[in-house]
């Protein structure tokens, strides 16, 4: 006689027909959800492993020495403050550690500073709020949720971070443990859904997930472990990053799911997790002898291409675009010449955009009438749309 043996899954919400025997004694098990969510595309938080990275960046890395939002692996930002303490925020190669991962963030410390009244030292990610509309914050109905990662630091004790929404009036501070240096931890950490405040459930800022790294203690940490009415970067009495000379903190496989368990990580191919990114930011070119795009030569030295965009963008984009002596080059009528950029854009969607090169920018030669091929043509020219929120 051969037996059947079912292993269940943690907190699996089972129903009565999740597993059917028929006549003959077989059985069928039928696996519908994982902690109340989906069993693909679970993880809210996009590019969780830091493998996509669109942009271009000298040295690629982003150095965080002002007070604005500085992207660098696609959806994942770090912000600083003056010119007080400075960290870099890169891709790091952890193939060689042995953690499932290509890559990892690593934050490193280059100038310590002690957090003063409004400083905020974080690296974060905002969330769409047509993609979290499911967790129906802001009502009874409200799920909980789990956060849960992979960390290691040079400095050992209790990190924190939040989750907080657009408005900033509602935030959950959380703290981690990292008992042992430079040594990779898994953490998770519950989070029951917020039935108070607002929650954008639309194309604008729906959650956001920050990782302190040296907020200050007087205006935007509070106690851990509760939903607080109001702006929370981090948790009281959490390591400071930035007042750590050399401090490095690296994290990766960073995921976000419905219900109280932190499931596996869930690995989606680098395709789909790249289309999914270009929703907020698409990088068309980089490099030299790169197909731009066609143009039509409106007036003399006057170009106007269009852009057809490979995914539906979050909102109207703006224009990214490197600008440097001859960086592209225009083709038409048997010749060409170098120009230096694009100016601007005109009729945008979220689906096309429109640019426009003329003789300010350095496009020189070409005739009212003809149509134009336009490729790269330096090393450090770029050309990319941002949506970002």
């Amino acid at each position: 006689m051969s037996t059947l043996k079912v292993d269940a899954i943690r907190h699996n919400s089972a129903t009565s027909d999740a597993i059917t025997t028929a006549s003959d004694g077989t059985c069928t098990a039928r696996l519908t959800s994982i902690g109340g969510g989906g069993l693909s595309h679970r993880n809210l938080i996009l590019n969780g492993r830091f493998d996509v990275f669109q942009r271009f960046l000298g040295g690629s890395q982003v150095v965080c020495n002002s007070g604005s939002n500085t992207y660098c692996m696609d959806r994942w930002y770090a912000r600083g403050e003056g010119s007080k303490g400075v960290f870099t925020f890169f891709q790091q190669d952890i193939q060689s550690e042995a953690q499932g991962a290509h890559a990892a963030a690593r934050v490193q410390v280059t100038t310590t500073s002690t957090p003063a009244t409004n400083d905020v030292y974080k690296i974060a990610q905002r969330i769409e709020g047509a993609n979290v509309r499911h967790l129906h914050f802001g009502t009874s109905a409200a799920k909980t949720i789990t956060l849960s990662f992979l960390v290691k630091s040079t400095v050992t004790g209790t990190h924190g971070g939040s989750l907080m929404n657009s408005a900033q009036n509602r935030a959950y501070p959380f703290t981690y443990t990292i008992s042992s240096a430079n040594t990779w931890e898994q953490k998770s950490i519950t989070i029951p859904g917020d039935t108070g405040g607002t929650w954008v459930t639309n194309t604008g800022i729906g959650l956001e997930l920050n990782f302190d790294m040296g907020t200050a203690e007087s205006n935007y940490r509070r106690p851990a472990g509760s939903w607080y009415a109001g702006r929370a970067e981090g948790a009281d009495g959490a390591v400071q990053l930035i007042t750590q000379s050399g401090a490095n903190w690296y994290v990766t496989k960073v995921q976000l799911e419905i219900g109280d368990t932190a499931t596996s990580f869930e690995h989606l191919t680098y395709p789909e997790e790249l289309a999914r990114c270009k929703r907020y930011y698409y990088g068309h070119i980089r490099g030299t002898d790169n197909a731009v795009a066609t143009a039509t030569c409106y007036q003399n030295n006057n170009l106007f291409p269009i852009i057809d965009l490979p995914v539906t963008m979050r909102a109207e984009p703006s224009i990214d675009v490197a600008n440097g002596s001859s960086y592209f080059t225009a083709y038409s009528n048997g010749g060409s010449d170098g120009f230096n950029t694009f100016s601007s854009m005109w009729n945008p969607s979220t689906n096309t955009v429109g640019m426009n090169a003329y003789s300010n920018d350095g496009v020189s030669g070409r005739s009212a009438g003809h149509s134009v091929m336009i490729i790269s043509s330096h090393a450090d020219c770029y050309l990319a749309f941002n949506a970002e929120l």
